[in-house]
C-alpha cells in the first residue's frame, strides 16, 4: 500500500510522493522558547515523529527541520521580568524543550534551527519581497501587503473579514492594508536588535519560518506539519510571503495539522491557564504511557486530555509488557507487521497501529507453538517500534519508581504465594494478594504463572 495523506490544502487524503524519492522533506512548526511546553504542545512531535519513522523506512532519507523561535515579544517580557539576557530565557527553555521531547521518545531531528542563527537570510527574503512589490517599508516597519498576492487565504478558504478578525492584526496607521503583516519591526535600545537596511530592529514571527525552511530544505518542501491552531495566520502568511518571495514556486507540497488537546472541554492554552506541563507530567507518569496517549486518536481529531487517559495507557503497556515478559525466552528480531504499517499508511492512523498492537499482544498471551511465539513476539516488538513504544526492557518498565529491593521482596512474595496456592493453603494465599493490595500491587494469574505490576 502507498502512503496516503490528508493534506489540509486541498481538503482532501492524497498518496503521498516525494519531489525526491530518496530524500523527503519535512518542517515542523517548533516551540517559542519562553517557558516549558504544555503537554499540548508535544503532540505535533509525538505524531509526526512517528510520520518521519514510516518516511526512512519507505525512502531510506528523510530531512527533517523543527525550529526554536528564539526571538520573540514573548521572550523578551520574560527575559525583562527576570532582568536577564534573552539568552538566559531561551538557552533554559530550549533545553528543557529538549530534554523533555526526548523523554517523549521522540527522536531529535538532525535540523534544528533558531531564529537568531538565520537574520542575514531572514533580511534577504525581506529584501526580495520588497523589490518585487510584495513587501514596502513604513515608520522603521517592513510589512507584507496582502493585496499583492492574489491566493492569499487558499490554506484556511476564509473569507477576507474573517482572515482579518482571526488574525488579530494590529492596527496601525503606517499600514496600507489593515490585514498587512509585520516581517520586520524597529527594536528599542532596551531590546533585541540586529542591523539592517531599514534600521536596528528584530523579525516578525511568520518570515522566520520561510526564511529557516528555505535555508534547511529549499524553496519547495514536501510536508510542512503543525497544529490546526497555527493555519491562520501563522501558515497562511508563510505561504505568501515564501512563493512571492520565490517567483511563484509551491511552497508546501503537503499542509498536516494536529488537532488540538483538550482539557477539561476546553482548548489546553497557556493564556487560558489549563495546562499541564510536560516537563512535570514526565517526572509524575511514565513518559512512555505520555507519548501513548498522545497516540491515542487519530492526529487530526481533538484529544480530551485527563488523568483517566494516561492511567489508561499505563494499564495499557502494563499488559503490553507483561506479554514481553512472559516471551522472554524466545529469541525474536523486531519485524513491523503489516496491519500497523497499513494503519499508519492510511492517513497516520495511530489508533489502528496500537489496535492492530493489542491484537498481536492478545494472541501471543494464548500461543504455546514456539514458532507462533516467537513470530508474535517479532511482530510485538516490531509495532512497537514503528509507534515509539515497547522501547524499554521489560523488567525496567515494572520497576519504575522501586527499588531493586522492593522488587526481590514483592516477587519472593508472589512466589510465597504460588508455593501456598500449589500446597492448597488458601487461607495464606489470599492473605499474601490483601497484603500485595494494600501496596499497590496488582497480581495476574496467567498460563506462564503469576505475574505483578504497580498501580500507576
Amino acid at each position: 500500500m502507498s502512503l496516503h495523506l490528508y493534506n489540509s490544502l486541498t481538503r482532501r487524503v492524497e498518496p503521498f510522493a516525494p519531489l525526491d524519492p530518496a530524500c523527503p522533506t519535512m518542517y515542523l512548526c517548533g516551540p517559542t522558547v519562553y517557558n516549558y511546553v504544555h503537554i499540548g504542545n508535544a503532540r505535533g512531535p509525538v505524531v509526526f515523529d512517528v510520520l518521519a519513522a514510516l518516511l526512512r523506512r519507505r525512502h531510506g532519507r528523510l530531512r527533517y527541520a523543527r525550529n526554536i523561535t528564539d526571538v520573540d515579544d514573548k521572550i523578551n517580557a520574560a527575559a525583562r521580568q527576570a532582568n536577564v539576557p534573552i539568552s538566559a530565557i531561551t538557552d533554559r527553555y530550549a533545553a528543557a524543550y529538549r530534554e523533555d521531547m526526548a523523554a517523549l521518545g521522540v527522536v531529535p531531528q538532525e535540523l534544528q534551527p533558531t531564529a537568531t542563527a538565520h537574520i542575514p537570510q531572514i533580511i534577504a527574503m525581506i529584501q526580495a519581497l520588497i523589490e518585487g512589490g510584495h513587501a514596502y517599508e513604513a515608520e522603521g516597519h517592513v510589512l507584507f501587503a496582502v493585496e499583492s498576492y492574489p491566493d492569499y487565504g487558499k490554506l484556511s478558504r476564509r473569507d477576507p473579514e474573517e482572515m482579518l478578525a482571526g488574525a488579530r492584526v494590529e492596527v496601525a496607521p503606517y499600514k496600507r492594508n489593515p490585514g498587512d503583516f509585520v516581517l520586520w519591526k524597529p527594536s528599542s535600545d532596551d531590546l533585541p536588535g540586529w542591523d539592517s537596511p531599514w534600521g536596528r530592529g528584530r523579525p516578525g514571527w511568520h518570515i522566520e519560518c520561510s526564511a529557516m525552511a528555505a535555508t534547511h530544505l529549499g524553496e519547495t518542501i514536501d510536508i510542512h506539519a503543525g497544529g490546526i491552531d497555527l493555519q491562520f495566520p501563522h501558515h497562511e502568511n508563510e505561504i505568501a510571503q515564501s512563493e512571492c518571495a520565490h517567483g511563484g514556486k509551491v511552497f508546501a507540497r503537503w499542509w498536516l495539522h494536529n488537532g488540538m488537546l483538550e482539557f477539561g472541554g476546553a482548548k489546553m492554552s497557556k493564556s487560558v491557564g489549563n495546562i499541564e506541563r510536560v516537563h512535570d507530567l514526565v517526572r509524575e507518569h511514565p513518559p512512555e504511557a505520555l507519548r501513548h496517549a498522545l497516540l491515542a486518536a487519530h492526529y487530526r481529531q481533538p484529544l480530551d486530555w485527563s488523568p483517566a487517559l494516561v492511567e489508561q495507557s499505563v494499564r495499557t503497556l502494563d499488559r503490553l509488557y507483561g506479554t514481553l515478559r512472559d516471551l522472554g525466552d524466545v529469541e525474536a528480531e523486531a519485524v513491523i507487521p503489516a496491519a500497523v504499517e497499513a494503519a499508519l499508511e492510511d492517513d497516520l492512523n495511530t489508533p489502528g497501529a496500537l489496535a492492530a498492537m493489542a491484537g498481536i499482544a492478545s494472541e501471543a498471551r494464548k500461543a504455546s507453538d514456539p514458532a507462533q511465539r516467537a513470530r508474535l513476539k517479532s511482530e510485538l516488538l516490531g509495532a512497537g517500534l514503528a509507534l515509539g513504544l515497547l522501547q524499554q526492557d521489560p523488567a525496567a518498565w515494572f520497576a519504575r519508581g522501586a527499588s531493586a529491593e522492593d522488587d526481590a521482596r514483592i516477587q519472593a512474595l508472589v512466589d510465597e504465594r504460588t508455593a501456598a496456592k500449589q500446597a492448597r493453603d488458601f487461607a495464606r494465599a489470599d492473605a499474601i494478594r490483601a497484603q500485595l493490595a494494600d501496596e499497590g500491587i496488582q497480581l495476574e494469574d496467567t498460563p506462564q504463572g503469576a505475574r505483578w505490576t504497580r498501580k500507576a
